[in-house]
């Protein structure tokens, strides 16, 4: 079941020297044409050239990836810290990964990885808000958060949107296949378009593309609405829209009209569902990516940005019948749900969709973030769980101007703190635009027509 909404639904230091352990012998509305073009040169005349992705696709991995058995293993550490898993070598001489991760170690020459990122926030919603926002949550730590001011930062997909147009009769920014919650079904702050007004909203598309067969409602008729009952809504919207030329001048029309008419765009062309119908993929490309929900919501993302969509998150989904509701929030059991569910999955799906966009030429073009809220924590506790964990996690980046083969960032013995590289939420988001063509300090206007930067954080240059 294909559910399209046209908003989004929101959802459960100190300065070291930036300096980049490169892992080889040793060893992420409102702005005019012309602003844009001065911002291009401007980057390009004092900061180094701006990047030509066309698209990004943003993993939302609720829970967190843990470090230890991901991109930060620590074999010589105590076995309650260093967990149930050995290390592999990756393709990228002197880095080792966690052994769960067979496929994607040998695609790690186009992998950027960081060590030390940092959130500071242990909870869900709040650091998960900071992820996407590149704001901290105020207060932080604040789990079952509600979005609301002044935590309204618009997210990174409504970004987009402020500064792209969308693309045909799809938006410039889509989630995919839900929205991210907390128990109770409480949505974090900072999926939305915030103080940008919801026009900008990244579209939530609740679906199921892991099911053979696809139900479109809001993209195709029901069968009690003829063609011609069809025409008659078309023809009253046209009638309707005349009645309004007296407040042409007004945005909350505008925005209406505009919207209405996207929807009639949809449900009358055929494009838009081509795009959300996997079934026109072999069952050989099904197949490698995977058949679980997931899985197949990274596949429909391939086939989003082909048709132009500019940013599309894919948020991992609960799972029933496995421990921690299939999630990474591993509070318990947490090698039981890394060996069974987790990696499996993740390391199938991840490395399937590189290697698609590489072999269809898109690779270079396409930005894939690996991103979870925050990390988990070095020890493991009593549950055989580890516990959530901001102040040193571990994130990888592929495709869309990123260098493969780095490793950007170092984390103590423990994967427990940064030692030097440190990262924060903001960067990323910064370096995230500045591969989409944007310096950080590129200006969006909230609803009172007041300027603000895309970014308050700094590009992560050892990685572009």
């Amino acid at each position: 079941m294909l559910r399209l909404l046209d908003y989004g639904t929101r959802l459960c230091d100190g300065i070291s020297r930036r300096e980049m352990l490169r892992v080889g012998g040793i060893g992420l509305g409102g702005l005019s044409l012309g602003s844009l073009m001065a911002a291009r040169e401007s980057a390009a005349a004092g900061r180094g050239s701006l990047g030509k992705a066309k698209s990004v696709i943003l993993f939302g991995l609720v829970g967190g990836t843990p470090q230890h058995e991901t991109w930060d293993p620590k074999p010589d550490a105590p076995k309650e810290i260093r967990g149930d898993f050995g290390v592999i070598d990756s393709a990228t001489p002197g880095l080792r990964v966690g052994e769960l991760m067979p496929l994607t170690a040998k695609m790690s020459d186009k992998i950027a990885v960081l060590r030390a990122v940092v959130s500071g926030d242990n909870s869900h919603s709040s650091s998960g808000y900071q992820m996407l926002t590149g704001i901290p949550h105020q207060p932080m730590n604040r789990e079952s958060a509600l979005p609301k001011p002044p935590n309204h930062w618009p997210s990174m997909g409504a970004m987009v949107r402020a500064l792209r147009s969308d693309a045909g009769q799809l938006p410039s920014a889509i989630t995919v296949p839900e929205h991210i919650w907390n128990d109770g079904n409480f949505p974090w702050p900072g999926q939305n378009a915030g103080f940008l007004g919801r026009r900008h909203d990244p579209w939530l598309i609740h679906c199921q593309p892991h099911e053979d067969k696809f139900d479109f409602p809001g993209l195709s008729l029901t069968e009690d609405t003829p063609a011609v009952r069809f025409d008659s809504r078309r023809i009253l919207l046209d009638q309707m829209n005349d009645a309004y030329d007296q407040l042409e001048q007004s945005g909350a029309v505008d925005d209406y009209t505009l919207q209405a008419r996207k929807a009639f765009d949809l449900l009358s062309g055929s494009s838009a569902r081509s795009a959300f119908d996997l079934s026109q993929e072999s069952k050989e490309t099904r197949d490698r990516y995977g058949r679980s929900r997931f899985a197949q919501s990274c596949l429909l993302a391939r086939r989003l940005v082909e048709t132009g969509v500019s940013l599309v998150q894919v948020n991992w989904t609960r799972v029933k019948g496995y421990e921690n509701q299939g999630g990474w929030d591993t509070h318990a059991k947490h090698s039981e749900s890394l060996k069974k569910h987790l990696m499996p999955t993740m390391d199938q799906c991840f490395t399937a969709l590189l290697e698609d966009l590489d072999q269809r030429g898109l690779l270079d073009e396409t930005l894939v973030v690996w991103l979870g809220e925050f990390g988990h924590t070095p020890k493991i506790n009593a549950r055989a769980g580890r516990d959530h964990w901001g102040h040193s996690f571990s994130l990888a980046l592929a495709g869309g101007g990123i260098r493969g083969g780095t490793v950007h960032g170092i984390s103590d013995k423990h994967a427990a703190y940064p030692l030097d590289g440190i990262v924060r939420p903001r960067d990323i988001i910064a370096t995230v635009f500045h591969c989409l063509g944007y310096p950080p300090d590129t200006e969006l206007h909230d609803e009172l027509s007041r300027p603000l930067p895309i970014s308050h954080g700094r590009v992560i240059e050892e990685i572009v």
